[in-house]
């Protein structure tokens, strides 16, 4: 199994995803403020993976502050948190993880140390709770696949494997969970413009496993549908609003469109942790806009002439109403059911 996001010998190590497929790289962070970097600059990226690197982070961050004084020690912290939640706006595991890291260090007593312990601690369950939550995920999203045909084709977008989360994956963990089971004829790959996540590194997860994978640019899901190619779309999240609206890769909602138009299932698998419930509609989840070279070129190529203008949001949101369910580790739920999922929770 592969792990994007591993705690050995005082460090934090994490596959460099900027450099995949090309190259296999892994980054040995130790400070706070690197950590930070990592995610701002997408070293680390997906919700979930995103969520258990900022936890260590804020261990990191605690592990640097030099008092003897409890109050002094939590604002130094609370300095920490707010240099980590600044880095990717949108999704929702960032703030989650470092909100639990903040509530165990307030309810820890004793020495600075003794705070400084439990929260790696924490951080480590975090993870652990992850690797465990995708399997999960794997296994409730296996159930609610459509019983026909019996060896699917599902189509993905973005990367929602091992590389966004702990371990495993969440809509690539139903991929997984899919294939093992004997279920999964082919994954289509959506290639993911502008930072092409879904060719480089789904298509590289895919390889490493064995798993049959075609990689399609984004423009080609409508036609491949209307070809019959595709059974089933699943896709991951960064923000769940209480009511079932989706923020997810930019592209997800011109997806869940089409899959509609021609009566293709449309799923989303994410951890509770990813729903916020203190969001009544996406209308209200915050859309990370990003550099537009990411769009006027790869690499060192220059793609487009000089005078003109960009707008490169990361995320967009996706109605419920476009969603057959939402996958999490409690269970599928309609959209509107997600209340249920939060009350199932055993995290």
């Amino acid at each position: 199994m592969l792990y994007s996001v591993v705690w050995k010998n005082n460090s934090v190590l994490l596959i460099d995803q900027t450099r995949l497929p090309n190259e296999y790289a892994v980054v040995e962070i130790h400070r706070s403020e690197d950590m930070a970097e990592a995610i701002r600059t997408m070293i680390v990226r997906g919700a979930p993976a995103i969520g258990v690197a900022a936890a260590y982070g804020m261990y990191l961050g605690a592990r640097e502050i030099e008092t003897s004084k409890r109050e002094e020690f939590l604002q130094q912290l609370e300095k920490v948190a707010q240099l980590l939640r600044s880095t990717r706006p949108t999704a929702v595991n960032l703030f989650w993880a470092i909100g639990r890291m903040m509530q165990t260090a307030y309810e820890t007593l004793g020495t600075i140390a003794e705070i400084q312990q439990t929260l790696l601690e924490t951080a480590q369950t975090i993870n652990a709770e992850d690797i465990q939550t995708c399997q999960a995920i794997g296994d409730h999203g296996l159930a609610a696949l459509p019983k026909t045909p019996e060896k699917l084709t599902i189509l993905t977008h973005c990367n929602t494997g091992a590389l966004a989360t702990a371990g495993y994956g969440t809509a690539l963990g139903v991929v997984r969970s899919a294939w093992r089971e004997g279920r999964l004829t082919r994954v289509f790959a959506d290639e993911t413009r502008p930072r092409l996540q879904g060719a480089k590194l789904t298509a590289w997860e895919c390889v490493q496993e064995g798993i049959p994978v075609t990689v399609i640019t984004d423009s080609m899901a409508a036609h491949c549908m209307k070809q019959g190619l595709i059974d089933a779309v699943i896709v991951g999240a960064d923000r769940i609003a209480a009511n079932g609206d989706t923020a997810n890769k930019i592209g997800t909602y011109s997806l869940a469109i089409v899959a509609q138009k021609h009566n293709i299932p449309f799923f989303v698998a994410a951890p509770v942790s990813t729903i916020d419930f203190t969001l009544a509609s996406g209308s209200l989840i915050p859309i990370e806009e990003r550099h537009p070279s990411e769009i006027y070129q790869i690499g060192d190529t220059l793609l487009t002439p000089s005078g003109v203008e960009f707008y490169n949001p990361a995320f967009d949101v996706t109605p419920a109403e476009l969603i057959t369910a939402i996958i999490t580790e409690n269970g599928a739920f309609a959209p509107g059911d997600l209340i249920k999922a939060q009350k199932n929770s055993v995290l």
